[in-house]
């Protein structure tokens, strides 16, 4: 689990995983497809947060979250799909 506080805000279609550091903001955000499926669209990360760990960190958030729910993952953000192929552990929750 992260080292870091994660918030997760999740509106109706689309939802946002956020770490607040030093007054800076990370997220990672998504859309809903359907009821078992997200599209993992964006991840942002201030210059002053990398090098960190924030943004594995989001991503691990969100394979965990849809491990738990049951939910499909399909990485369009070239950042969550690269750390998703880093570590085989978490290929689990990508749509096949």
């Amino acid at each position: 689990m992260s080292a870091f506080t994660i918030e997760r805000e999740e509106g109706e279609t689309k939802g946002r995983y956020v770490i607040r550091i030093d007054g800076h903001e990370a997220e990672m955000t998504y859309t809903k497809v359907g009821l078992h499926q997200r599209i993992i669209d964006h991840t942002g990360m201030p210059e002053a947060l990398r090098g960190r760990g924030v943004g594995e960190a989001l991503v691990q958030r969100g394979v965990e979250d849809a491990r738990a729910e049951g939910i499909k993952i399909i990485p369009l953000c070239p950042f969550a799909k690269a750390q998703i192929e880093r570590h085989p552990e978490w290929q689990d929750v990508l749509r096949g």
